[in-house]
């Protein structure tokens, strides 16, 4: 894990047992759940959401039951396997530590930070399993609006080709920015907000990767790249992205700094409802508040009916009689990938399928 620092985990390790920034879970609704076990030990395949799950009525409390800075959400790298939860029911916060004598939270011992300062990082457990979401972190999902038409773009293809496979040649106009490795994409269907109908984007759909072989001459704007990979046909008109640095991924859960009112604006795969385990795009992103591991409540829209029950008759008795139901909540949304003014989230929780126009809200 890159931009990983061994004194973070130092001054980590050092809050989770001082008393000075010791948080209550109880404070809103980051409550214990009244059959918390005593301790969790630490596993492989263990994520923070679940631990936390164990303890917590909702898991995105994670962060505030351990008093955690911004930085320290961003970069939570210090439980592994091995290691254990202890809830101390007292102070009512969990800490961390090492199983001795009889095992009871009393025992609990301080860890020290120089362990694992080879590799730091590497069996972390992870804020969610990292399974459903691999494929999205690294590749292109969605082209804003603002962006679609500023990027470098393949403008022909080796002898002329129509469609271009691995290690054939492309030639790309538009400016490289000192760039020399890119992927690949095809603008998809328009993302509309479910308010306001704007297209505010386009998914992209990653067809593979170039590298580039000769830079435009003087005089000259046009550049020479080979295709590295090739998921799908690479042509005429196909877009070009800087390729991204190896994402950081592992993020604690936690609710999002300012108000964010959300609807879903599309279920990955082009299907109309999803369920717990599947992807959603969402109309908000890091310009309205959101970072990765904000996790968003979901809710159906409650129904404008009329109240049959009111006597009268006649239209203008209909609209008097117009109730709106309340909103239903439905399940939780961990989001992993943000844009400008699109996020992607993974659906955590879910007790009805999920459809485009549905709330994501921030925890109340």
């Amino acid at each position: 894990m890159k931009n990983f620092s061994t004194v973070g985990v130092r001054f980590v390790i050092a809050a989770l047992f001082s008393g000075g920034i010791a948080a209550s879970a109880q404070a809103g609704n980051c409550a214990f759940l009244a059959n918390a076990p005593d301790q969790h030990l630490v596993v492989k395949g263990d994520t923070l959401w679940g631990i936390s799950g164990q303890f917590l009525e909702h898991p995105w409390c994670w962060g505030q039951v351990w008093g955690m800075n911004r930085e320290e959400i961003r970069n939570p790298h210090w439980i592994f396997p091995g290691q254990i939860v202890y809830f101390d029911r007292v102070a009512g916060r969990l800490r961390l530590g090492s199983k001795v004598g009889d095992g009871s939270a009393s025992g609990v011992t301080r860890l020290s930070p120089q362990l694992r300062t080879e590799g730091l990082g590497k069996d972390a457990v992870p804020a969610i399993a990292s399974g459903a979401i691999e494929p999205f972190l690294s590749q292109p999902l969605v082209i804003e609006v603002d962006e679609l038409n500023k990027g470098p773009r393949i403008v022909a293809a080796q002898e002329t080709h129509v469609m271009v496979g691995k290690d054939d040649k492309a030639y790309v106009r538009g400016d490289l920015k000192g760039g020399t490795s890119f992927q690949v994409y095809r603008p998809g269907k328009e993302l509309k907000d479910p308010v306001t109908q704007a297209v505010i984007g386009y998914e992209a759909f990653y067809l593979g990767t170039v590298k580039l072989k000769a830079e435009a001459k003087p005089g000259n704007d046009v550049h020479t790249f080979t295709i590295a990979s090739a998921k799908e046909e690479i042509g005429v008109g196909d877009y070009l992205i800087p390729s991204p640095p190896t994402p950081m991924q592992n993020y604690v859960p936690h609710p999002p700094e300012v108000q964010v009112d959300a609807r879903v604006m599309s279920v990955y795969g082009g299907v109309t409802y999803a369920g717990q385990n599947q992807i959603v795009s969402i109309n908000r992103g890091s310009l309205d508040g959101l970072d990765i591991g904000s996790v968003l409540q979901l809710y159906h829209l409650g129904q404008t009916v009329v109240d049959k029950t009111v006597p009268g008759t006649g239209l203008m008795h209909m609209k008097k009689s117009t109730i709106k139901l309340p909103d239903e909540e439905i399940g939780s949304v961990f989001v992993f990938r943000v844009f400008k003014h699109v996020s992607y989230g993974l659906i955590m929780q879910v007790t009805e399928p999920v459809q485009v126009g549905d709330m994501a809200v921030s925890p109340e």
